[in-house]
């Protein structure tokens, strides 16, 4: 790997919401600290180690004295005034690795100057938040893990805490908390676990950004040291003696006062003339139930979080989150190998720790809902303004979606769907979200939510023809995600139930709780056409508003809303004609022959029109406005017609498409309803057109791009410097190979050579690199940067061979006639 991808891989880790480390001693938002230290073995014997290695973090010189314990006899407690010669030890820190999954940070712990071993403990702090894209039972449990793992030939005392930010993001809040042991399964081990909450708890409310309901429970095996108090007497005295009371402080209190801490210790007997290796296990979840309240059908709801479907109480839940560490595991470690590889034949290294690093960032933003038999996901826009299941923070992540589960994006879809069913949003348009601060989806009963009709109604529309598509694939290689196809293949004809239900829970290779597969040849298509005759109208009542409104859009937001509204906007007007031209082979879906020909007619009208008002003067570029000359902007929106596969269509691929309707392949042969003979240099229609979106417009754009790159990548438009990372990545996806690793390396210099320490953004400046004055971090909508790979898979695979005209020249601008100029 080349220098720049490590120092990558550096910086994105100090991003990582599970990466508040300073050397091994920590104190974060979410406070915790991890403590090292060396047990003496004698205490006439002070040795000659450095002063880094005599102080306790506080700066105080410590004590050193005592003895190693038996490594057959339990661990001894002292006495709160006993003398115990100890040493805090401030180690050598290694450096950091991760995949998608997990993250590992690695330390050596010098030996004590009189140890037997000179050698120095390797110490890692393990990190899983498993991604499990074949098991959504275990992607809805809402629980990561901490391993500590050390090797060596000295005994080492680990001490871990956390503090109450974890429950609420007000500092003065009160917590109570308590200790519960008990045994776990049918084994002889047991667990013992912090409970940590609100006295008071807000329900369904938030403070900079932070639930302030539900309980903190952090688990560890039931022979390690516990104690509950005040961090200014615990941390001090673990300092000085290596051990904990295993008592609890029962004065509960604000979050700091006096702060209160929740701490475990751990001695690992290592022997000194070999060496030897151990781990302890922690897990850590946050349990809310209800996790949402949800306007649904039959309305306002309060809604359990899907996990309660499968297990019956909270401590089942956690049992088995403990005991599945192996499996789960196993599940990640397989996602995260695949990720990896994919990732590097679509970009580099670096594209490989980018997507590695978004995808838990993703899915950070959900939480999962419902039942099996109607699952629900929730997202929340993070740090920009909080709104609930935004379909313009939906669309940018959805290529994440489509590459890892498709169902999931499905599932994103079903309360808006549900919600406008009912008939509980007024306008004819799609609603922009379900609420305007998460986890309240109240819904706008006065249709007075963010004005985004074009965009919503084609963000939909796209989406809705991509879960179609999704479903249709022959065999496990041409299916879109490479998980799809796993699992029974059995279809649910229940109309009760959803088409994408999770009844059939399953067990395969040993392992419980995976989902049964995902379209394919057996059921895909009359899985895609339940889902689609449950909605069509209302997928019919927004493309009508698109057709009477997307070609020359009115003033109005964009998803970029950031940047102003504006009129005539060009990417947001294809967007609306994409949407149409989608809805027509939804219609496809479930046979209906008239409508497809309908949309499929007005949408190449549409388009012909859309040339003939988007291009510059000089043919160079696609103006920002119709009527701004002398603009330009990305049209990332190009991405959704490579995706859905309408870039193949007069192309020798363009049977490789997905057929809703495979005896309707005449209809892809249909002249527009009423072609355009009045362009503005008089050429006559293309008898040769390749694409729905003409070829050439993909190569002008391309070269564009490179021509306006910047220091740390593409801006979003002419009138300022600022882009989005997503759109970024959206638009790279369809250039030519060279334009592509132009835009993938300058992002990659941006993340390299700018000082944030705060999680992913998606909204900076190309050229200093700062924030614009909005300062967006941990959303979702970085799920743009998976557009590479789903490209990869789009289309039975043949959706990247469509674009090989951009490398190998067989367009050209020149053609005017194609391009409509």
């Amino acid at each position: 790997m080349h220098e720049g991808a490590a120092v990558a891989r550096d910086r994105f880790v100090a991003q990582r919401e599970e990466a508040r480390w300073v050397e091994v001693v920590s104190k974060g938002a979410q406070d915790w600290w991890v403590l090292v230290g060396q047990a003496r073995a004698d205490p006439e014997q002070q040795g000659t180690a450095g002063e880094e290695d005599k102080r306790s973090p506080d700066g105080d010189e410590a004590e050193r004295e005592g003895e190693d314990a038996d490594d057959d006899m339990p661990e001894p407690v002292p006495e709160k005034d006993d003398e115990v010669f100890y040493n805090v030890s401030f180690p050598t820190y290694l450096g950091a690795q991760f995949d998608a999954s997990t993250t590992n940070f690695s330390y050596l712990v010098p030996a004590p100057a009189e140890s037997k071993s000179s050698k120095p403990v390797e110490l890692t702090l393990s990190f899983l938040s498993p991604i499990t894209p074949t098991s959504t039972l275990r992607q809805s449990i809402p629980a990561s893990y901490l391993t500590v793992h050390v090797k060596g030939g000295f005994n080492v005392n680990i001490y871990i805490d956390i503090n109450g930010q974890w429950v609420s993001g007000n500092r003065a809040s009160r917590i109570v908390w308590e200790m519960a042991e008990r045994q776990l399964g049918d084994t002889d081990k047991g667990l013992k676990t912090w409970k940590i909450r609100r006295e008071t708890e807000l329900l369904l409310s938030e403070q900079r950004d932070q639930a302030e309901w539900g309980t903190l429970h952090f688990t560890a095996p039931s022979d390690l040291q516990h104690e509950a108090g005040t961090s200014g007497l615990i941390r001090p005295r673990f300092a000085r003696t290596g051990t904990l009371q295993n008592e609890i402080d029962d004065d509960f209190r604000g979050i700091m006062d006096e702060e209160p801490i929740f701490a475990f210790a751990k001695t690992f007997h290592l022997n000194s003339s070999t060496s030897t290796s151990d781990s302890v296990m922690f897990s850590f979840a946050l349990i809310q139930n209800p996790v949402t309240q949800f306007a649904s059908a039959r309305g306002l709801t309060l809604m359990r979080p899907l996990w309660a479907s499968w297990f019956s109480s909270v401590e089942a839940l956690l049992d088995f989150h403990y005991l599945d560490y192996n499996s789960a595991a196993t599940l990640a470690t397989n996602y995260s190998a695949q990720l990896a590889i994919d990732a590097y034949k679509s970009g580099s290294d670096d594209y490989v720790d980018v997507v590695a690093l978004t995808a838990r960032q993703v899915l950070g933003a959900t939480v999962f809902s419902g039942t099996p038999d109607d699952p629900i996901l929730f997202m929340k826009e993070i740090s920009s303004n909080g709104n609930f299941q935004t379909i313009d923070v939906i669309f940018p992540s959805f290529p994440f979606f489509l590459y890892t589960n498709p169902r999931w994006l499905a599932y994103l879809l079903e309360p808006l769907i549900e919600h406008t069913l009912s008939g509980q949003y007024p306008n004819k348009y799609a609603m922009h979200d379900l609420g305007s601060h998460f986890p309240n989806a109240t819904g706008h009963a006065d249709g007075r939510d963010e004005y985004m009709p074009v965009e919503e109604c084609g963000n939909i529309l796209i989406m809705g023809l991509a879960i179609v598509n999704s479903l249709n694939y022959d065999t496990g290689a041409a299916a879109g995600s490479v998980w799809s196809d796993l699992g029974s293949a059995s279809f649910d004809h229940n109309p009760a139930t959803s088409a994408f239900s999770l009844g059939k829970i399953e067990t395969r290779d040993g392992l419980f709780g995976l989902d049964d597969s995902w379209g394919g040849s057996t059921k895909g298509l009359k899985q895609a056409q339940k889902w689609v005759n449950k909605s069509y109208r209302l997928w019919k009542q927004w493309t009508s508003y698109l057709i009477e409104f997307s070609l020359r859009p009115h003033k109005q937001l964009s998803t970029d809303d950031f940047a102003g509204p504006l009129e005539l906007q060009t990417n947001l007007a294809l967007k609306g004609i994409l949407g149409i031209k989608a809805m027509s082979q939804i219609a496809e879906t479930i046979d209906n022959k008239a409508d497809a020909k309908y949309y499929k007619n007005i949408s190449d009208t549409y388009i012909s029109k859309w040339k003939e008002y988007s291009i510059s003067r000089d043919g160079s570029h696609a103006k920002l406005a119709y009527h701004w000359y002398g603009s330009w902007t990305i049209l990332y929106n190009l991405y959704a017609d490579t995706l859905l596969c309408f870039h193949l269509e007069g192309t020798d691929s363009s049977s490789s498409s997905p057929d809703r309707n495979p005896s309707d392949r005449d209809n892809n042969n249909q002249k527009p309803l009423n072609p355009s003979s009045n362009h503005h240099h008089h050429h006559p229609p293309s008898t040769n057109k390749k694409g729905f979106v003409p070829h050439p417009i993909y190569a002008m754009q391309s070269k564009w791009y490179a021509a306006v790159l910047q220091t740390y990548g593409l801006p979003l438009d002419s009138r300022h410097l600022y882009t989005k990372s997503d759109w970024e990545f959206f638009a790279a996806a369809v250039t030519s190979a060279s334009t592509r690793a132009e835009i993938l390396q300058s992002v990659a210099k941006w993340v390299n050579e700018t000082s944030t320490d705060r999680p992913l953004t998606d909204l900076y400046e190309t050229e200093s690199g700062g924030w614009p004055g909005a300062h967006f971090m941990a959303r979702p909508v970085t799920g743009g940067h998976f557009a590479f790979l789903t490209l990869d898979r789009a289309c039975g695979g043949e959706a990247r061979r469509g674009l090989r005209f951009l490398d190998d020249g067989e367009e050209e601008l020149e053609d005017d006639a194609e391009v409509g100029l």
